[in-house]
């Protein structure tokens, strides 16, 4: 007998957090031929913002900037995720996606706060006031500040944070250190590599760029914030429980 995977064979947390996020994504495509940008609304913005609102800590996690953006999260999502929950079951596996999402919210607010303070400083208080005034009118119209301060500043107020990156990461992060020696395949190279390694990798990887591009469109410290509590969570629950459930 052949066996075919099924939609169906998909643990239940994992299959509903899927259809999540792609419903949110053509919801957000459909809303924005009605004229409605959902990211003003859902994606989580500086809570200096007038835009940020409380429930996007939440809701920015089930929010994608792309076709390949949604992609390639989702399939994480399916290759790793599906192995932690039949690990430890869905009550707990929903908890660690849920609270890596909003770790990594949390580090990447908290680096945005660092360098919101650090431009700010150098800046008057009328040239601030400017920015929150008329900055999300430029934004919205796919413009910016010529002055490099300004533009920085306008960018931390205004640009929404979305996807499931950050849990996804944390997810990986726990596969890593569930399952340190299996083999993984790489695309670029083509070549095995055990998933501690991988792991580190990526997290290096992520911490340099994190560095070496500020004010990037790749939120890199979301990234290292899901993997950091991923971490701590998984430490935790080792130091409180003989097994995972």
């Amino acid at each position: 007998m052949n066996y075919r995977p099924s939609f169906n064979t998909i643990p239940v947390v994992v299959k509903n957090l899927i259809i999540i996020n792609v419903l949110f994504f053509l919801a957000t495509m459909v809303m924005e031929r009605m004229g409605i940008n959902l990211y003003t609304y859902l994606g989580l913005h500086f809570p200096l913002s007038e835009k940020f609102r409380l429930h996007q800590i939440f809701t920015h996690m089930f929010m994608h900037g792309g076709i390949s953006h949604i992609f390639f999260n989702m399939f994480a999502l399916y290759m790793f995720g599906r192995v932690l929950e039949s690990v430890w079951g869905p009550k707990r596996f929903l908890t660690f996606y849920l609270v890596t999402g909003i770790g990594a919210a949390a580090l990447h607010t908290a680096v945005n706060f660092f360098e919101y303070y650090r431009d700010a400083s150098q800046l008057t208080p009328e040239q601030i006031e400017y920015v929150k005034e008329v900055g999300y009118g430029i934004w919205s119209e796919g413009k910016n500040f010529t002055e490099p301060l300004l533009g920085k500043l306008n960018l931390i107020l205004n640009t929404p944070t979305v996807g499931a990156s950050g849990a996804v990461f944390g997810i990986l992060l726990g596969f890593g250190m569930l399952f340190p020696n299996t083999q993984l395949m790489l695309l670029f190279p083509p070549i095995p590599i055990k998933a501690k390694y991988f792991v580190m990798g990526y997290g290096a990887i992520e911490l340099y760029l994190g560095f070496a591009q500020p004010g990037s469109n790749v939120a890199h410290f979301a990234h290292l914030g899901g993997m950091l509590f991923g971490y701590f969570m998984i430490k935790y629950w080792n130091k409180n429980s003989r097994k995972f459930y």
